[in-house]
């Protein structure tokens, strides 16, 4: 039996520590549950613990949410595209936007909804997915700040989410600058900052980040605790919330080299295998997982001499070396997802999803403990509570946000040209 066990204890333990780090930095931030692909008794577990602020990408992941007990806030993560518009409106109260053609049908929409749709303006800062050009940001704004049924909340960016652009404090710094832009031109106040992602949580747990950036959206290291930018697990955080088990459904002694004249026809990506000599044997392990059931080249078996050598559509082969746990036809391996991995099990409908360490709301309120709420962000903007505790209005004579913005420009332009005459040089 194949199953994917999501231990509630470790999510609890890791959702409580990220919480902890963004709350010593006068922030808030938002679950981003996409991964779960709207498995309902994981996404009503969280709620128990007291997450009341979840993001997803897609509707019917959306919609599952909707019909969880008492009121959670919901952020839709994905660019939303015209066909989807009414959707958005109803089963999201903020979504990521960088197109004025898209927030005038959002516009449209939740006047037709009687609703008021909070929004926030993406900003393009390096990693060239979704957002609007910094040079054509205040014109953006000064169209869509005037829609009736548009409440924009904030500007934010994404980095590290396509390219791998490792974020820095300086672009973080230059997205705080173009928000003290826009709040002095136009004297409107923008609550939020949302720039935080999983790829940002070093640089906030060693208090590296500006005290401007006050809203997170986290998945990634909430559910497999990963250090995106120097791998492996991120300090403070437990790698184990979600195990995979896998049956072994055939165990043999067999040589390690396949025989005669090999192609690439197989139809999917292979996998990097270590080099074997020819003539030497070891245990094979074929299990009843494939690359239909998910990224195989994604799963980390839990017994650092196991080694996944090979996958087809259903099977997957991994080699045991002398078998030194006496692995037999019957039994299981475990293994840890990466994110991609993760992601296909859930959606996949042949794989048990099983919780371990689920927790009651009475066993909640009772716990000795810090009680866990990641609040709804909008009360938070509603009462006072959340501003860009760092943007101020300067004093007379200093320098505005663009003559700033230009001089860190032309500082950067005459550090490239130091370098290259560096390098004419050598």
């Amino acid at each position: 039996m194949n199953r994917l066990t999501i231990d509630l204890e470790a999510l609890r333990h890791n959702i409580r520590v990220i919480d902890g780090w963004v709350q010593a930095h006068e922030a808030s931030w938002t679950l981003a549950v996409k991964v779960l692909c709207g498995h309902e008794p994981t996404l009503r577990a969280l709620q128990t613990m007291g997450v009341r602020s979840m993001a997803d990408s897609r509707m019917g992941n959306l919609a599952t949410i909707d019909t969880l007990p008492g009121d959670v806030e919901t952020w839709y993560l994905r660019l939303p595209h015209l066909s989807a518009v009414p959707e958005v409106v109803r089963l999201s109260d903020v979504s990521l936007n960088s197109e004025t053609r898209v927030i005038e049908a959002i516009d449209a929409e939740a006047g037709r909804q009687g609703k008021l749709h909070r929004i926030i303006i993406m900003l393009e800062l390096g990693d060239l997915r979704e957002g609007v050009l910094p040079g054509s940001l205040v014109h953006f704004y000064e169209h869509i700040f005037k829609l009736p049924n548009i409440e924009v909340i904030g500007i934010g960016s994404n980095l590290g989410c396509l390219s791998g652009a490792i974020p820095s404090v300086d672009q973080f710094a230059q997205l705080s600058l173009y928000h003290e832009l826009l709040e002095l031109k136009f004297g409107r106040s923008l609550p939020l900052i949302s720039a935080g992602t999983s790829a940002t949580l070093p640089l906030l747990r060693d208090g590296s980040l500006p005290r401007t950036i006050n809203h997170f959206r986290i998945g990634d290291a909430a559910f497999l605790g990963s250090d995106l930018i120097s791998g492996g697990t991120l300090a403070g955080l437990r790698d184990d919330a979600i195990t995979l088990e896998v049956e072994v459904a055939e165990m043999k002694e067999k040589s390690l080299r396949p025989m005669g004249e090999t192609t690439d026809m197989t139809p999917f990506e292979a996998l990097g295998v270590p080099t074997v000599d020819p003539g030497q044997r070891g245990h094979r392990a074929v299990v009843t997982i494939g690359q239909l059931d998910t990224a195989v080249g994604g799963l980390k078996p839990l017994e650092e001499d196991y080694v996944i050598v090979g996958a087809s559509s259903d099977l997957s082969v991994v080699n045991l070396g002398d078998n030194p746990h006496d692995v037999g036809v019957g039994d299981t391996i475990r293994f840890r997802p990466s994110y991609g991995a993760f992601v296909r099990l859930m959606m996949d409908k042949y794989i048990d999803k099983v919780l371990v360490g689920e927790q009651t709301e009475n066993e909640r309120l009772s716990d000795s403990g810090r009680l866990l709420d990641v609040a709804p962000i909008l009360t938070g903007i509603e009462d006072g509570t959340l501003s860009p505790s760092a943007i101020k209005l300067e004093p007379p004579g200093t320098r505005s946000p663009l003559e700033r913005l230009q001089e860190g420009r032309e500082i950067e332009q005459d550090e490239r040209g130091r370098e290259a005459a560096r390098e004419t040089e050598r």
